[in-house]
């Protein structure tokens, strides 16, 4: 399948923020993301350590999302969909970011960083999650690899 990459897909994941109509800050329904984050262990236990945190303390939330901001964050999540209908089915699982804290790369499959992605965009952060666990990294790709692959694709059906 040949998807431009300014096309705007079918969304693999539903109820994406494409999907969302509405003016901006409009009262958006909540995102499940539990397909693509892993559970909660602590979910329902009556011995979770977190419960000694003091729930009347706010939680140090940074400055709310900019509408400049929101609009990339969309187009990012759009664009990951093509990338994934595009690369997936060429064995590349996901996207590879080298982290500037801890100097690393870190993998992320497709489903889970659209649910990170989606995360940010509705709740304004993103949870932690755990990394990949011995990722084969010629199995992921940069983000820019991928706007260059979409790029080509894109100049080739033109080309036509």
């Amino acid at each position: 399948m040949v998807v431009p990459h300014d096309a705007v897909p079918p969304s693999p994941f539903p109820g994406g923020p494409w999907e969302q109509d509405g003016p901006e800050g409009a009262d958006r329904p909540a995102r499940d993301h539990r397909g693509a984050l892993p559970p909660d262990p602590f979910a329902d236990d009556p011995d979770d350590p977190a419960l000694a945190f003091d729930d009347d303390e706010p939680d140090e939330a940074g400055p709310p999302m900019s509408a400049q901001e929101r609009e990339e964050l969309v187009a990012d999540l759009s664009d990951l969909a093509v990338y994934q209908a595009l690369l997936e089915p060429r064995g590349v699982r996901g996207i590879v970011v080298d982290c500037g804290e801890c100097e690393e790369p870190h993998y992320h499959d497709w489903a889970l960083l659209a649910a990170s992605l989606e995360q940010l965009l509705q709740d304004g952060n993103m949870r932690p999650h755990e990394p990949a666990f011995d990722p084969d990294p010629s199995a992921y790709v940069t983000w820019e690899y991928c706007r260059g692959y979409a790029d080509g694709v894109t100049a080739s059906e033109n080309a036509l």
